[in-house]
C-alpha cells in the first residue's frame, strides 16, 4: 500500500518527463548537425517512453483502490472526452443496447466498436496512402535500400579520408612505402625533425646512424614506426604521436629506411643489433 499516492505519482511523472526531455533534445541535435537521421535507437527509446507513460496514466485512472485511487475531481470535458474515445455507454442507458437473447441469467449489450480503434485503423489507411505516395509514386523518400547504399557510399568516402590521413595506420597494420611522393613527404618531415639529433643525411649525432644495418630498438617498417610513435624517452627520443599523424609517421619511417646502404660521410659507428629482411628476422649482435 503507497501511503502518499499523489507524490508517488508526481515523482513517476517527473522521471518519465526527465527521460523523454532528454532523448528529444538529444535527437533535435542530431538534426540539426550532419547527422540527417536521427539515431533509430533514440526514437525507439522516446517512444517506449511515451508508451510506458501512457500505461502508467491510464493504470492511475483505471486502477483499483488497493493501489492507487483514481483522481476524484475529474473535468466533465475530459469525462466526456473518455467516455467517447472509449465508447462507453452510461448504466441508465444500458437497457437500450440490450441484446434479447440471454444465457443461464447473463444478458449480452450490443456495445459498438471503441471509436479510438477506428481512428486507429482509419489512421494505418491514411499512413498506407500516404506510405505509398511518397515512397513509389511520387518517389520523395528514400526506400531502405537506397538508404543503404547511400550510407554505404558516405561510409566509402570516408574509410577512404581515413586511409588518406593515416587514422587505420598503427604498428600492427603499418607497411613499407616505396612511391616517389610518399618518400618525398618522409624526406621533409625527416629535415624538418630529425636532422638536430640523426643528421642531415641520417649519418647520426647524438642519435645513431639510421643508414647502417643495426637497429637499437628494432629494425623493419614496424619497429621502426613504433619507435618514431612512442619514442626511446630513456635515450632521448623524443615521442612523436600528436604531433605527427599516423601517415606521416609511415612516411617518415619508409624514408628512413631508403636511406640503408647509403653510407653517407662522417658516419656514426653502428649501434644495437643487426637486422634484416622482414621485422622478425634478427641476424647478429653487435
Amino acid at each position: 500500500m503507497i501511503k502518499n499516492k499523489k507524490k508517488f505519482i508526481i515523482s513517476i511523472f517527473r522521471v518519465f518527463g526527465i527521460v523523454i526531455f532528454s532523448i528529444s533534445r538529444k535527437i533535435i541535435a542530431q538534426t540539426q548537425t550532419n547527422e540527417v537521421n536521427p539515431d533509430v535507437y533514440d526514437i525507439n527509446l522516446l517512444v517506449f517512453s511515451l508508451i510506458i507513460l501512457i500505461i502508467f496514466f491510464a493504470f492511475i485512472y483505471y486502477g483499483t483502490d488497493k493501489v492507487i485511487v483514481r483522481p476524484k475531481r475529474i473535468s466533465k470535458i475530459f469525462l466526456k472526452a473518455k467516455n467517447y474515445f472509449i465508447g462507453l455507454v452510461p448504466i441508465e442507458k444500458e437497457k437500450d443496447i440490450l441484446m434479447e437473447h440471454d444465457f443461464d441469467g447473463i444478458k449480452e449489450l450490443d456495445n459498438r466498436i471503441p471509436p479510438w480503434f477506428n481512428y486507429l485503423f482509419y489512421g494505418t489507411i491514411i499512413f498506407g496512402v500516404i506510405y505509398m505516395l511518397d515512397y513509389h509514386v511520387l518517389k520523395t523518400g528514400k526506400l531502405p535500400a537506397q538508404e543503404y547504399q547511400q550510407e554505404m557510399q558516405v561510409a566509402a568516402l570516408q574509410r577512404a579520408e581515413l586511409i588518406k590521413s593515416g587514422a587505420l595506420v598503427n604498428e600492427n597494420t603499418v607497411t613499407l612505402l616505396t612511391d616517389a611522393s610518399a618518400l618525398s613527404d618522409g624526406k621533409d618531415i625527416f629535415k624538418a625533425n630529425c636532422v638536430a639529433c640523426h643528421g642531415e643525411n641520417a649519418q647520426g649525432i647524438i642519435g645513431p646512424n639510421l643508414t647502417d644495418q643495426y637497429w637499437i630498438n628494432g629494425g623493419g617498417i614496424k619497429n621502426v614506426f613504433k619507435t618514431i610513435k612512442y619514442g626511446v624517452p630513456a635515450k632521448g627520443m623524443l615521442t612523436w604521436d600528436g604531433k605527427l599523424n599516423p601517415r606521416e609517421i609511415q612516411e617518415v619511417a619508409s624514408y628512413v629506411l631508403s636511406l640503408k646502404g647509403t653510407n653517407p660521410p662522417n658516419a656514426k659507428a653502428p649501434q644495437g643489433q643487426r637486422w634484416e629482411g622482414t621485422d622478425s628476422i634478427r641476424v647478429t649482435s653487435k
